[in-house]
């Protein structure tokens, strides 16, 4: 048996680390054009740099709007990305695998023995990542994918460098030997000293917590910008047209503005959630449909159907976010019907399929007359016909705070609000 070790494992190894780094590093990229407060475009592809999510939703965006894509969020505005560990993970292992590819049989049997052990901590992270992606979010990010990818190749390379190692560790036998070779000698390789294994520990630490600490030092501070998106001068409306949901211990006043059939309502109704927001507030819940069938202020339908589905929340009562969040659930499909040949009748049925007792509250004039009066305590405010508008006390919610970096900005502006 030759004392040369397999070289392909440790090319393996290099293309896997390659690979993760290319996917960890768009991540991170569309991380950080994020920190202007704006919406851009991301990378959603398994073809590294094509730009195909656009600025719509999509998994990889979901993915990043979730409170599992970084870390301390209410500390920092955004948090800190984890891809950016996972770049400089790859970047380590990228580098090592070079060396033992280049150093071949020179190098000691203890670094294959060392790659192989750490290059499983990888995998062990995607698989986390994997089952988060699978139970809490439902729908898997592409660039995520491929870093999934990566480490199983990693993993596998990891694999059969240590296994490669134990078999080229075992003395030759002595008919192989050299005349006059020492004992051991037909291994090929050096053991190599254990004191190099705290040293490519360190080695790897340094690697994935640089990038971080370069991130923290680029971060601008966003404290000057979360309050100046208006206030809310006249929170109460005389006639108690408003609805309210006070679940038991949430204390902090808010005021959330919102039209179940906008999808923008919809997504942020799930982030306040996902992020344990929405259970915390003392909300009062005033409904903008952005149709014109009741609304007008606006002289065309943006969300045909949501007049009649706002109204169905108001009949809902003590159960009106239940139904409000049906109608999330169902927003495509009620849409659909508003827009179809049958229109408002496809709707009806929709929720009287759902909510079969709500039918002649919906139609009657005190259910028109409170919807009205909503939209006129709209007017008395001198808000923007826009939908989701989120007032945390008298404070508006900035709408470029209202994604990533939605801790951090709940947190500054309600900071007796305890967040999970």
């Amino acid at each position: 048996m030759s004392g040369a070790p397999r070289r392909w494992p440790s090319a393996l190894a290099l293309v896997a680390s390659l690979i993760g780094l290319v996917f960890g590093g768009l991540s991170t990229l569309d991380y950080s054009r994020h920190l202007d407060r704006q919406v851009h475009d991301i990378h959603c592809s398994f073809i590294p740099g094509l730009a195909a999510g656009g600025a719509g939703e999509n998994a990889c965006r979901a993915a990043m709007y979730s409170p599992y894509s970084a870390l301390f969020r209410d500390r920092y505005w955004g948090g800190i990305p984890i891809s950016l560990f996972a770049v400089g993970a790859f970047a380590f292992f990228a580098s090592y695998a070079l060396y033992l590819l280049l150093a071949g049989p020179r190098a000691p049997r203890r670094a294959a023995q060392f790659f192989g052990a750490v290059s499983l901590t990888p995998l062990l992270v995607s698989a986390l990542m994997f089952a988060i992606s699978a139970l809490k979010l439902g729908q898997y990010c592409k660039t995520c994918v491929g870093i999934y990818i990566s480490s199983v190749l990693l993993a596998v390379s990891g694999i059969f460098l240590l296994l490669d190692a134990r078999s080229k560790g075992a003395p030759a036998p002595a008919a192989d030997k050299p005349e006059g070779a020492a004992e051991g000698a037909g291994a090929g390789r050096p053991v190599g000293s254990l004191w190099l294994v705290p040293g490519w520990l360190l080695a790897l630490g340094i690697f994935t917590i640089t990038p971080t600490l370069i991130y923290l030092s680029a971060l601008p501070s966003y404290a000057s910008y979360i309050t100046g998106c208006g206030k809310l001068a006249k929170p109460t409306e005389p006639n108690n047209a408003l609805l309210r949901h006070t679940p038991a211990g949430a204390k902090q006043p808010a005021t959330l503005f919102v039209d179940p059939l906008c999808p923008t309502c919809k997504a942020f109704h799930k982030r306040l959630e996902a992020d344990g927001i929405f259970e915390r507030l003392d909300t009062t819940l005033v409904l903008f449909p952005l149709d014109n069938e009741c609304n007008w202020m606006l002289d065309r339908p943006l969300h045909p159907g949501a007049c009649l589905v706002s109204k169905a929340v108001l009949c809902g009562e003590n159960r009106a976010v239940d139904v409000l969040e049906w109608a999330y659930d169902n927003q495509e499909r009620l849409l659909e019907g508003a827009k179809s040949p049958a229109g408002l009748a496809t709707v009806r049925s929709a929720i009287r399929e759902k909510w079969s007792n709500l039918d002649a509250c919906i139609d009657s004039k005190d259910t028109k007359l409170r919807l009205d009066r909503m939209l006129r305590h709209i007017v008395n405010n001198q808000l923007q016909v826009s939908t989701p508008q989120l007032f945390l006390g008298d404070t508006r919610l900035c709408d470029e705070d209202s994604d990533i970096g939605l801790a951090y900005s709940i947190r500054k502006l309600a900071p007796d609000l305890r967040l999970p």
